[in-house]
């Protein structure tokens, strides 16, 4: 599979916002108070792109679309990608080479670490999310406006190829919703990803295109991280008859 890692040109996003239908339905809260997750902000998103931006060459960043699905493929990993070895490709797409020497990169790697952990409890909880897309022109395809997105998910999973080695039925369903937005000559050796490709209509709009992301997201989690199974409850001890004697 060929990915094709192209920034667009503008640098103005926004989180799209959530369908009214939910892909999936809440799990049972837990017993265990979570920390929360505090969510990026706008001023915070753009402070991160501007970051992004500033990297300097020869390394190539990826910008904040890129990044959430990159995040998104690192995350629905069967084993946790240990953080130094995702972390280095934020600011080297490919090569994940490191800044030079007194590039401060500690406040961009900890905004990018508080958006995988509120993915991360996102796709725990399977609860929504807002992918980050650019806005484009008003007559944009869906899929031009998701394909930034969808090619930093590419990445990560060429880099990180365990998610893929699963079962080819069980995957081919949610890979194809995603990889539909793909040129399919970026897709080398995927027959039958394009054939199931070529199966599936295309979305309307952009919040068709969005929802089909993050289904398709949960459809994975559920073979790549599925939940825990509840504990069985052993029965309570059965009581025999009262011993005899006086009372």
């Amino acid at each position: 599979m060929n990915n094709t890692h192209k920034k667009p040109s503008q640098s103005v996003h926004r989180p799209f916002a959530k369908p009214t239908a939910k892909p999936t339905a809440k799990p049972k809260p837990s017993a265990t108070p979570k920390a929360a997750v505090q969510p990026l902000s706008e001023a915070e998103m753009a402070q991160l792109q501007t970051l992004l931006d500033a990297v300097p060459a020869p390394l190539e960043s990826l910008d904040v679309s890129m990044l959430d699905g990159y995040l998104i493929g690192v995350l629905l990993q069967p084993k946790a990608v240990p953080t130094f070895n995702w972390t280095r490709h934020v600011m080297d797409s490919d090569e994940g080479r490191a800044p030079p020497e007194g590039f401060d990169s500690r406040t961009l790697i900890a905004l990018v670490k508080r958006r995988h952990a509120e993915l991360n409890q996102a796709i725990v909880d399977r609860q929504w999310f807002d992918p980050w897309v650019f806005e484009l022109e008003d007559d944009a395809e869906p899929s031009e406006v998701v394909f930034p997105w969808v090619a930093g998910f590419g990445l990560a999973t060429s880099l990180f190829p365990d998610l893929m080695k699963g079962d080819p039925i069980d995957l081919l369903e949610p890979l194809a919703s995603i990889f539909m937005h793909m040129d399919p000559d970026d897709l080398e050796d995927a027959d039958d990803l394009l054939e199931e490709i070529e199966t599936l209509e295309p979305p309307t709009n952009l919040a068709e295109a969005v929802e089909s992301l993050v289904v398709a997201t949960f459809l994975l989690a559920d073979i790549s991280r599925p939940p825990p199974r509840p504990v069985a409850q052993k029965p309570p001890a059965r009581r025999g008859p009262p011993p005899r004697g006086r009372y």
